[in-house]
């Protein structure tokens, strides 16, 4: 498994997000503030991990001009952008056995009392 070094899991959200249909980042920062329990991220946090993942070919983006008002850079994932959610995947699972791991002995601690 290749090492996955994105810091946060942003990136996973906003590739899972871009497996599901392309969008564009105004777009995402909404699916991530009606969607996940618990969302810190702000636009400006949304461009740079798209701009990360543009550069690391993750994601590919085009313009769309057809609609009145400005140009909209719309993002879709890349066939590396599948391969690199599959290593957030496989990051994630083992992140969420650890944190089990710790509620589970925290749990045992106090249920002592």
């Amino acid at each position: 498994m290749a090492k996955v070094n994105y810091g946060r899991h942003l990136p996973a959200f906003i590739l899972l997000f871009l497996a599901q249909e392309p969008a564009y980042g105004l777009t995402l920062l909404k699916q991530l503030e009606q969607r996940l329990p618990h969302n810190n991220a702000d636009s400006a946090a949304v461009y740079r991990a798209l701009q990360e993942l543009e550069k690391s070919e993750a994601v590919e983006s085009y313009w769309d001009t057809s609609d009145p008002g400005p140009a909209k850079k719309w993002y879709k994932i890349s066939p590396q952008g599948f391969r690199i959610l599959d290593d957030f995947k496989k990051d994630i699972e083992q992140r969420k056995s650890n944190i089990e791991f710790f509620l589970s002995e925290y749990a045992k601690l106090f249920s002592k009392e």
